[in-house]
């Protein structure tokens, strides 16, 4: 019987680092390391060094192999999905000149406002780059920079994403994917590069960026000698250009090309987020058009306040996270962070509906329904993206798959089918994004297409299926009246 070979797929989010140790044959999660990150800022800000994604990598990675107790000589390949959009700039060393600017950093606002008004506006960039530039994604970040942090701007060498950064101190390659890439606002999903025009608007040049891999499972090297020697793996095993950590979870749910189209998937995590992998190139302005990992695309549609913006309202209340009922006539907008669906980049919390008998479990569920309805309003905008009619009954009777922590939530879960009215699928495999990644990294190391790969390891996944229940219209309907209302000034935007 040949010996184990196993791949480490890594999931770097803004909170932490997971590093999946998982069999290359089967699919099988033999272990998770964990190592947490720290993110700094205030009054919008949000920040991490960059340096801590790399210590947090190597410590993930050690943690999980020690656990799954298998030899460091098993291990065949590795890859690294991210946090989208980030800002990591590098001086002619490599090496980070500031904290990197995160995706949930709501200071660019305003760079991203001149920056739609400079092109043309909203459709001028859907056709360009398939996504409307929006605080949270890197070109506004990089045009915040030169305007509030120039000295660093004009030292800055080089330009990477999170997971680009991570990939090249693994191969010591300048590597991205179509996936993450098309996250910057810089890379043109009509063209498949980088646009040349855009980044003269940007000020920045090709040189400055990472070379765009075929695909996130593309071998782009091998794992360097000093890299090996801060994981405690073999040199030259295969690194795989990785992506964004969005289609690394359409890669694990096995979404794309070579596997389920046009499905839709709501993740429910720090941030809410809507999106399928498609043949049909999106263009809406209601969406982010992404690029997939694997050469399909996947319109997504995100917001910002999701379980953390939840589990806030909580603590407020002294309750615990499921101690929830329906909101009753209390509609609770919890957009604490801001929103990028509505484009509220300055917005808070909205509260109205209050009444005598209003208890604070309906005030949580409040909480819960608000998030909820949030992301689920851009699901028929995800629909037509991707070419589907949201009326026709084949389509609105599709199940809605459900991922991220949020997926293990009892009031999530409830929430969600209750808003929906659609059948509901929590997949059985966990750690969906480091999956993904794990497929990336077997496809790096000679196993075929990434999606293929994940799709061969789900067959055994033991998914829970929930059937659809009557959609709460009366809900749905006073939730979005509130938040059509709502004028700039009660919502801060």
């Amino acid at each position: 019987m040949p010996p184990r070979t196993v791949v480490i797929g890594v999931d770097s989010s803004t909170q932490s680092t997971k590093a999946a140790v998982t069999d290359t044959e089967t699919g099988e999660l033999l272990a998770v390391g964990r190592a947490p990150h720290v993110v700094t800022g205030e009054g919008g800000a949000r920040e991490t060094d960059p340096e801590v994604w790399w210590l947090a990598l190597c410590d993930a990675v050690a943690a999980g192999l020690k656990e799954s107790g298998l030899s460091p000589s098993s291990v065949v390949g590795i890859a690294v999905a991210g946090q989208q959009h980030g800002l990591v700039t590098l001086d002619r060393a490599g090496r980070p000149l500031r904290p990197a600017l995160l995706w949930n950093d709501m200071r660019s606002a305003p760079q991203a406002a001149a920056l739609v008004a400079e092109l043309g506006g909203p459709e001028a960039w859907t056709a360009r780059t398939g996504t409307v530039p929006v605080a949270s994604m890197t070109a506004t970040k990089w045009r915040w920079l030169r305007e509030n942090d120039p000295s660093n701007a004009e030292a800055t060498a080089s330009v990477r994403l999170p997971h680009d950064f991570l990939t090249e101190r693994l191969a010591g390659v300048a590597a991205t994917d179509p996936g993450d890439a098309s996250g910057t606002c810089w890379y043109s999903t009509a063209t498949g590069a980088y646009d040349p025009d855009l980044l003269e608007r940007l000020g920045l040049s090709v040189s400055m960026l990472p070379e765009v891999a075929a695909t996130g499972g593309t071998r782009i090297g091998s794992l360097t000698d000093s890299a090996a020697e801060a994981l405690g793996l073999p040199a030259g095993i295969a690194v795989a250009a990785g992506t964004g950590d969005n289609m690394s979870a359409a890669v694990g749910l096995g979404l794309g090309g070579a596997g389920l189209l046009d499905h839709p998937v709501l993740s429910l995590g720090t941030s809410g987020t809507v999106f399928a992998a498609s043949r049909t190139r999106p263009a809406s302005t209601a969406l982010s058009g992404f690029a997939g990992a694997d050469g399909t695309y996947l319109p997504l549609a995100c917001t910002l306040n999701c379980t953390l913006a939840v589990d806030k309202v909580a603590s407020l209340l002294g309750l615990h996270r499921d101690d929830a009922t329906p909101g009753g006539e209390a509609v609770l907008l919890p957009y604490l962070d801001g929103e990028r669906t509505p484009d509220l980049p300055t917005s808070s919390g909205l509260l109205t509906g209050l009444r005598h008998d209003t208890t604070p479990q309906q005030l949580l569920g409040a909480a819960y329904e608000g998030a909820a309805f949030t992301v689920l309003r851009a699901l028929d905008e995800l629909l037509l993206a991707c070419g589907l009619d949201p009326a026709d009954p084949e389509v609105a009777g599709r199940p809605l798959r459900l991922i991220g922590g949020g997926a293990q939530g009892r009031t999530w879960v409830e929430t969600v089918r209750r808003l929906s009215g659609r059948p509901l699928i929590v997949p059985g495999s966990g750690e969906l994004v480091a999956l993904g990644a794990a497929a990336l990294a077997a496809s790096a190391a000679g196993g075929g297409d990434p999606v293929a790969v994940a799709a061969r390891w789900n067959e055994k996944s033991e998914d829970a299926e929930l059937p659809a229940s009557e959609r709460d219209t009366e809900t749905w309907e006073r939730i979005g009246s509130v938040l059509d209302r709502a004028s700039e000034p009660l919502l801060g935007g």
